[in-house]
């Protein structure tokens, strides 16, 4: 190690983000990095980022963690996708499900040949051609990297998860691989005269806990990158408004599904992720529209079994850090921004600024150059995802609460409003390949929400119907006979990765 190098890493606090980072670190780095983990068991964590997205197994993957010895640890379950109901207009439902749509049949998307036929008459709903979706209708689940005897895609999976025991079992592994956890708060935040860079962190009782490069997973608070660095927010409130969630936990129910629920009530929505343990549940609300009591007594009175802990409230603002890197700081988790809790993209941005930092791993310098990327990169996965989910409040029918006609007559982000008219007008999605929401996420949400294309592609006129037909009716049979031969999602779960009692 030259001296350039970083030698000492210091986290504050655990969770998911801590965890997760020091696990990265102490995997990637490992011997030539002192990684140093602040964690108070009287802060505790906020543990609603319960639901990941397919990019979290690939990160466990990369972290050599065993799923299934996750899942077992973690109480968790498999997550095929979210069933959004009563979003677009009350009593409807729609899906948004992972993994592909359809099979290439020319030299344009599936997904616009479905149009072509749609516009026609024929062809069923889009979600007959997705696995996942069809898997998740019939409660089913297993491994299928291929759908057999096909070269076709097959189910694409997330998990459901415990956040504090997976803390708990990350904790574990870290410890083994050398991380050191310190137990304590911190009541001071030392910065060298000369540049403002954190030197230093002083621990309740005087310990005194030294450091290079400083992680702040401290939560809304961002107790570093704000408290000390004076970084300043960005508030999306004007396109995200909700800024209360209520969490409780309560009585599993006989049928563990593989997948999300996300349904909508009269001043936000509410979430419902099955474990083996336990549902977990949560009411997202804006209190402009409705007082506590109300988005309580909402949540208890959707629940589907007795509830088995208290409620827990939760106070946010929805937004991001103006910099996610200042310094000698870079934030993650809570203490970087918050886009609410809808379609799990907190721990999603979580995973995608580590591997950035591991990228873009600095040497003593802190090269100012690698520092604007860095946030440059991020800025842009932040205000996507915005995007994503601001279609989601603003792309509805829904005139049944001041809420919801506020939602709809909301001003929304040019970059949105410019993907929604593109597909309006030319039945063609506008998604680059890096976003971090792909063609298949905008394509089900956009339909789902209710933004329909005025037309079909012009190329696909001259795609005969009734090949299109016999196309489509080959592969709603391939799709059916693959779900047909599952074991529901609870028996794979029995026998596969089911947590010791």
């Amino acid at each position: 190690m030259t001296e350039a190098q970083i030698k000492r890493v210091v986290i504050v606090g655990g969770g998911t983000a801590g965890w997760l980072c020091a696990a990265a670190l102490a995997r990637v780095i490992g011997q030539e990095l002192d990684i140093v983990l602040i964690e108070s068991d009287e802060i505790g964590t906020v543990g609603v980022g319960e639901a990941t997205v397919p990019a979290f197994v690939n990160f466990l993957q990369l972290l050599t963690l065993d799923v299934d010895e996750v899942i077992r640890a973690a109480q968790g379950s498999f997550k095929l996708g979210i069933r959004f109901h009563d979003w677009y207009e009350k009593g409807r439902y729609y899906d948004h499900m992972f993994g592909s749509l359809g099979a290439p049949i020319g030299v344009l998307p599936f997904y616009q040949y479905w149009l072509r036929q749609h516009f026609r008459g024929k062809g069923g709903p889009l979600w007959n051609y997705s696995i996942n979706a069809r898997a998740a209708e019939k409660n089913r689940f297993a491994r299928m990297d291929r759908i057999p005897n096909t070269q076709m895609e097959g189910l694409v999976y997330a998990l459901h998860f415990d956040a504090g025991l997976l803390a708990r079992y990350l904790r574990g592994r870290c410890e083994t691989a050398g991380v050191v956890r310190r137990e304590g708060r911190v009541e001071g935040v030392n910065l060298r005269p000369d540049d403002g860079f954190i030197e230093s962190l002083t621990l309740r009782g005087g310990e005194v806990i030294v450091g290079d490069l400083f992680i702040d997973c401290s939560g809304f608070q961002g107790l570093l990158i704000e408290g000390a660095l004076k970084t300043g927010f960005d508030d999306w409130t004007r396109w995200l408004p909700c800024d209360r969630a209520i969490a409780v936990a309560c009585e599993p129910v006989a049928d563990l599904t593989p997948y999300t629920q996300a349904t909508a009530r009269a001043a936000g929505w509410q979430w419902r992720i099955p474990l083996q343990h336990r549902l977990g549940n949560g009411h997202v609300y804006c209190s402009a529209w409705q007082d506590e009591d109300e988005a309580r007594r909402v949540l208890l009175d959707n629940l589907d079994g007795a509830p088995i802990s208290d409620p827990r409230t939760l106070t946010f603002t929805t937004g991001k850090r103006k910099a996610f890197w200042n310094r000698n700081c870079l934030a993650l988790g809570l203490a970087a921004g918050f886009t609410e809790p809808l379609e799990s993209t907190s721990i999603l941005l979580i995973q995608t600024g580590i591997v950035r930092l591991l990228k873009l791993f600095p040497d003593m310098g802190f090269s100012p150059l690698a520092i604007e990327e860095y946030n440059r990169q991020t800025t842009r996965d932040y205000e996507l995802v915005r995007d994503f989910l601001v279609l989601h409040y603003k792309a509805t029918r829904r005139d049944d609460s001041d809420f919801w006609r506020h939602c709809r007559q909301m001003d929304i982000p040019d970059s949105l409003a410019y993907k929604m008219e593109y597909f309006r007008t030319f039945g063609r999605l506008s998604v680059e390949s890096d976003e971090l929401f792909g063609e298949f996420s905008w394509l089900q949400v956009l339909l789902g929400q209710g933004v329909v294309p005025r037309a079909a592609p012009p190329l696909t006129a001259g795609a005969h119907s009734e090949r299109l037909e016999a196309f489509m009716a080959d592969l709603d049979g391939i799709y059916g006979r693959a779900v047909a031969g599952l074991p529901t999602h609870a028996e794979y779960v029995e026998r596969h990765c089911k947590a010791e009692a």
